[in-house]
């Protein structure tokens, strides 16, 4: 199961990859991501870099180990998230120019198992894909208000 969705913004696709590949700063757009922290040494995005996501969902908050797969600047922006040795899903920014400025998609992949599913299910949010298909739409239009913003 893979959700994708996209949106224009009026600024260049470096801009836009180093507000995405800003983990500190990601909360500001997720509605469920509230930040990341850098560990085993990274201290920015790099093909094999570790981070801590923060997330949390109505009263729920949890964290997650991800490894970063993919770090072109500023083409795209990629890693994997998993909860102990367990995967959980693929998140993937791509950024391409257009002439008033970039196109940003952003694409999750789940990678649970159906066990798994059932577990989190319980513990997080009830329908993680009709859930995250909103939650994409959200997290692209804040990010592009607030580059938008920033950039005028």
């Amino acid at each position: 199961m893979s959700i994708t969705d996209s949106i224009e913004i009026a600024v260049s696709p470096d801009v836009a990859f180093a507000a995405v590949s800003d983990l500190p700063q990601m909360g500001r757009y997720s509605p469920e991501n509230t930040g990341g922290t850098w560990g085993n040494k990274a201290t920015g995005p790099a093909k094999g870099a570790k981070f801590k996501g923060t997330n949390a969902h109505e009263k729920t908050t949890w964290s997650t180990t991800a490894t970063v797969t993919t770090c072109e600047k500023p083409s795209c922006f990629a890693f994997s998230v998993g909860f102990a040795f367990f995967p959980i899903a693929d998140w993937e920014y791509r950024f391409e120019a257009t002439p008033t400025g970039c196109r940003v998609s952003e694409t999750w992949t789940d990678r649970r198992a159906s066990l798994f599913k059932r577990f989190i299910k319980i513990k997080e949010v009830p329908d993680r894909d009709a859930y995250t298909v909103t939650s994409i739409r959200t997290t692209l239009e804040n990010l592009k208000a607030s580059l938008e913003a920033t950039a005028s």
